[in-house]
């Protein structure tokens, strides 16, 4: 999704079915800096353990082409060497996606995001539930098995807005343009548009990934 352009055909970044991944592909080109990514002004703070290069990607549930780099962003992560580390980070371009900030990291407090998470995009982009309301997620969590009043209680939990928050400030810090992105180490970021498509992306990521390694 396009910062200033809030119509979902347009929000967001587009992602291509296949992903070529491995070295070889990126080493025919060299990605270039200002163009297929950009290292960051300020460095930012990562959370991953030490030793660990982090790599963020930066999504939005209602965001068509999130959903479809899911199942590639997930058959990359079973790839990733040993020494990164990949986290999901929820965007909130607006006050009104903050709900699905909030519904992302309840359902990760709650121990169910590797159950939910991808029901969640089923929801809103194959059965067209917007989930973009408590009410809204509230009956939906509960359609689906969990425990509604411990959810609302954390859903509404000062920890959790605190985390929403911390999203949009980590989404703010990396100048995120669009989603689905990507920024590595702390240090560079990347999106299918900067990169031309999300195939792309992750062969960027992983050309970065391996200048954070020569870094340490």
């Amino acid at each position: 999704m396009n910062r200033r352009e809030f119509s979902q055909g347009v929000a967001c970044v587009a992602a291509v079915a296949s992903l070529g991944l491995g070295p070889a592909a990126w080493a025919q080109k060299k990605p270039e800096d200002g163009s297929e990514y950009k290292t960051l002004d300020k460095r930012v703070n990562t959370e991953a353990p030490a030793g660990k290069i982090e790599v963020v990607e930066f999504f939005w549930y209602a965001c068509p082409h999130c959903n479809a780099f899911e199942p590639q962003l997930e058959a990359w992560q079973k790839r990733l060497p040993n020494d990164v580390a990949l986290r999901r980070v929820p965007v909130a371009f607006r006050d009104d996606f903050v709900p699905q900030q909030r519904l992302f990291y309840t359902l990760e407090a709650m121990g169910k995001l590797d159950e939910m998470h991808r029901k969640v995009f089923h929801a809103i982009h194959a059965e067209k539930q917007p989930l973009n309301k408590e009410d809204l997620i509230l009956a939906w969590v509960e359609k689906n098995g969990v425990d509604k009043a411990k959810f609302q209680e954390t859903y509404n939990s000062f920890a959790i807005q605190t985390k929403a928050r911390r999203a949009t400030q980590l989404q703010d810090a990396f100048k995120v343009e669009g989603v689905p992105a990507l920024g590595i180490a702390g240090r560079w970021y990347t999106d299918g548009s900067m990169a031309g498509s999300m195939p792309r992306a992750v062969q960027v990521a992983e050309y970065l990934i391996a200048e954070a390694r020569k870094a340490r």
